[in-house]
């Protein structure tokens, strides 16, 4: 992360939601590259162009058990008039194809995926032919006539093929010198797959960023566990570490910090040497117990410019009270949530997410947005002077509000797949209006 500019004191004005983002993601920077192994690289994104060393496949080979024959020696085949070919040995998968050549009135039983033979032009499969069994087309290639001993003697074909039929030509995927891989890909399996596939052991790529997540609160609970008088189980951590790592992050829940603001310092400061960003929920309105502010308001090192968390109120619906800064030696970025659910997850998707993308090196790092049409039976209202957001169902052009404005109604969030925006000099949406909305799914 980047040493951070001074910033205006946020507790004198109303930010927007656009500066808010635009503050965290002018300080949030990259990972520096690093090399990986194949298995450890996946979800990381590339530094640089991958060329292709070698055509894929790096030779001509066979689609098909069969027979590699030339192809005059098989014209005008058929079951009345079959053609009838000397078997001069097996090519099989991983074989140099050079030990054997297949000449005129000749055939060389081939495996799927072996080198096609000097000489051959191209490939009748096996159930074209008797096999080398001499009772008729059969459909394989029987154990019997796998044996050793059966690798010569003769074989009856029944159908005629054209050139290079079932073969699988050299740098038919790709040919040597391609460019098989942009910088910026997200390797996924299949990305994984071509890397290996053209001999890449190890790929330059940016880390998937580490991020530790923990909730604030002496009345949260561990699920699973006995709920006693004033006390709700603990929801945020497990859904935000989620949402971490649906964004590509590696992600660390922590238990629950109860609101004790020397308990909670220590324990971001016993995390931060796995973190890359750290992300808490709870603590950070105005409340006499919000810990957050409490231990974290004057963690700033004069010795280290740019350090510290800055609070902030924004003008939007749910999430108004935010917290940015850094924190530690390193000036780990920190994001501090609000501590109601949808708040929350709504604040993760808004901020926390854009900044994972970025510690990944993506250039796109929002959720995608689109236009629909508003389904309701109502209109919607909207507090004046701030952006609202709310859960939505999505399909085929149209949204729908799901469940009220409550920040703290977890059971609708949960039947949302999409977050209707309602901008700040709008008060009120009328049914079957056009909205923005941010597609979460």
């Amino acid at each position: 992360m980047s040493t951070a500019a001074p910033r205006p004191a946020a507790q004198d004005r109303l930010w927007t939601v656009d500066e808010h983002l635009e503050d965290i993601l002018a300080t949030v920077q990259p990972l520096e590259p690093i090399e990986l192994q194949l298995p450890d690289a996946q979800g990381c994104v590339l530094v640089e162009d991958v060329t292709v060393p070698v055509s894929l496949p790096p030779f001509d080979n066979s689609s098909m058990d069969g027979y590699a024959v030339r192809v005059a020696d098989v014209a005008g085949a058929s079951e009345d008039f079959p053609a009838a070919l000397e078997v001069v040995g097996d090519v099989a998968a991983g074989q140099a194809a050079e030990l054997l050549h297949v000449g005129p009135g000749q055939a060389a039983r081939i495996m799927t995926g072996a080198p096609l033979p000097p000489g051959a032009e191209t490939v009748v499969p096996v159930e074209w032919t008797d096999g080398g069994l001499g009772e008729g087309p059969v459909d394989g290639m029987r154990a019997r006539s796998l044996a050793p001993e059966q690798a010569t003697g003769h074989v009856r074909v029944y159908r005629p093929a054209e050139a290079r039929a079932h073969v699988r030509e050299k740098g038919s995927d790709v040919k040597a010198g391609d460019r098989a891989l942009e910088a910026g890909t997200v390797l996924g399996p299949p990305q994984i797959a071509l890397l290996a596939a053209i001999g890449r052991g190890t790929v330059r790529v940016r880390p998937r960023p580490r991020v530790v997540v923990l909730s604030t609160g002496s009345e949260l609970v561990p699920p699973g566990e006995e709920l006693r008088s004033g006390q709700i189980y603990d929801s945020n951590s497990f859904a935000l570490t989620a949402a971490a790592r649906d964004a590509g992050a590696i992600a660390y829940r922590v238990g629950a910090v109860a609101d004790d603001a020397d308990t909670l310092r220590s324990t971001i400061e016993d995390q931060l040497v796995r973190a890359d960003l750290v992300v808490t929920t709870g603590g950070v309105s105005v409340g006499a117990y919000d810990v957050v502010k409490e231990a974290l308001a004057h963690v700033g090192d004069e010795d280290e410019a740019g350090s510290g968390i800055e609070f902030r109120r924004l003008a939007m619906q749910p999430g108004k009270p935010q917290g940015f800064g850094s924190i530690g030696p390193d000036h780990t970025p920190l994001l501090a949530l609000p501590g109601n659910p949808v708040s929350s997850y709504v604040s993760f998707e808004l901020f926390a997410r854009p900044a994972i993308r970025t510690l990944m090196g993506l250039q796109d790092v929002h959720r995608p947005t689109t236009r629909a049409t508003l389904t309701t039976d109502k209109a919607l209202t909207s507090p004046q002077g701030r952006r609202q957001f709310l859960r939505a169902a999505y399909a085929e052009g149209t949204v729908r509000p799901v469940g009220g404005a409550g920040s703290h109604l977890v059971a609708a969030l949960a039947h949302a797949d999409a977050l209707i925006v309602v901008p700040e000099d709008v008060e009120s949406v009328e049914p079957g209006a056009e909205v923005e909305v941010v597609l979460l799914g």
